[in-house]
């Protein structure tokens, strides 16, 4: 017999960060946790308020029926909460971590055992110039080769000014840009947009329009001068029909997949599958997870062996992160074996 229970956790940003939906300073999460005789489970649920489709009232009340009906199995579980993806994610960390010898080691290989890395972006928050040209800076300084910026904040040339400056500094093969625009191009002047953008030679725009705009969107993957990646749209889609409909209908270049958001790892797994069908790249994205969720989607990215820069956070964001062995070096993320979890805190 699994007993389960939940708890909600606090992580407070150390800075003010900027997005197209506002500033954040705290973001709530919660982690589930299991028991079996002498063994501890750990999964975390990360829900991104105002970016999630499970952003509902009766979240909380779905983690305690969860944690109620826990014996009916993983397989149960996952299809009686399709529309609670951030859940289901949780839940295969937390069963996973169960069974595993050790409770924080979900997709044992090279990258757990610390002779292995993950390459990952840089990402430069929204704000003034001053503060993005610090950001960039920064992520220059410490190694990274690929730095994604936010944009939609301030005005389109203030923004193509720092591109700019970066591309006068650094060519394309010693700097990777990608951007993200957070759907905050209108579709009548986007394209025009990502002309402009196209001359610094920019590695890809996720997200120009908002989602929800299939037609718009196809038309523009088909005739951008840059590669556009799908965001946004993967959420709230829980359908197989419909998530090869929606590769198949817009044909983008890419698609950026964050577990949390888009049903975990078999979530991900099924929309890579249709977008491989369909020549369609992808990486992998965290979601402001603590440590725990960013280490479970580290290590599951680690096995797919893409070859492109991930997504992934640095869980340096937050003034009260759980301890872990992750850290970034030189534009990469590592596991360090011999660095210990501290989950005391929770």
């Amino acid at each position: 017999m699994i007993q389960a229970n939940y708890k909600k956790y606090i992580l407070n940003f150390k800075n003010p960060s900027g997005t197209s939906r506002g500033v954040l300073r705290t973001k709530e999460t919660w982690f589930i946790i299991l028991q079996a005789n002498d063994k501890i489970g750990i999964g975390e649920t990360g829900l991104f308020r105002g970016l999630s489709i499970d952003d509902v009232p009766n979240y909380e009340e779905t983690l305690t029926w969860v944690c109620e009906h826990i014996n009916f199995g993983l397989d149960f579980l996952l299809k009686e909460l399709r529309e609670f993806p951030s859940i289901q994610f949780g839940l295969e960390q937390a069963f996973l971590s169960l069974k595993s010898k050790d409770k924080f080691k979900l997709f044992p290989s090279e990258f757990t055992k610390g002779t292995a890395a993950i390459n990952i972006n840089g990402l430069i928050w929204m704000g003034d110039k001053q503060f993005m040209k610090a950001q960039i800076k920064e992520k220059l300084k410490s190694g990274f080769s690929c730095i994604k910026m936010k944009i939609g904040a301030i005005d389109f040339d203030t923004e193509l000014e720092l591109l700019k400056a970066i591309r006068n500094e650094f060519s394309s093969q010693e700097i990777t840009l990608r951007v993200d625009a957070n759907g905050a191009f209108n579709p009548k002047n986007a394209l025009e947009k990502l002309q402009r953008l196209s001359a610094l030679e920019i590695h890809s725009i996720e997200q120009p329009i908002q989602q929800g705009q299939p037609q718009e969107m196809a038309e523009l993957c088909l005739k951008t001068p840059l590669p556009i990646a799908l965001d946004e749209e993967l959420i709230g889609v829980f359908l197989s029909e419909e998530k090869k409909k929606i590769i198949q209908t817009i044909a983008p270049q890419y698609i950026i997949l964050k577990p949390s958001l888009v049903g975990g790892v078999a979530g991900t797994k099924e929309w890579i599958n249709f977008a491989e069908e369909n020549n369609t790249d992808w990486w992998i994205t965290s979601a402001l997870e603590s440590n725990i969720g960013l280490n479970a989607i580290a290590q599951f990215t680690h096995t797919l062996q893409n070859k492109l820069p991930q997504g992934l956070g640095t869980g340096e964001l937050f003034t009260n992160n759980i301890k872990s062995p992750l850290k970034v070096k030189n534009g990469t993320l590592q596991y360090n074996p011999t660095s210990n979890w501290d989950f005391n805190k929770i």
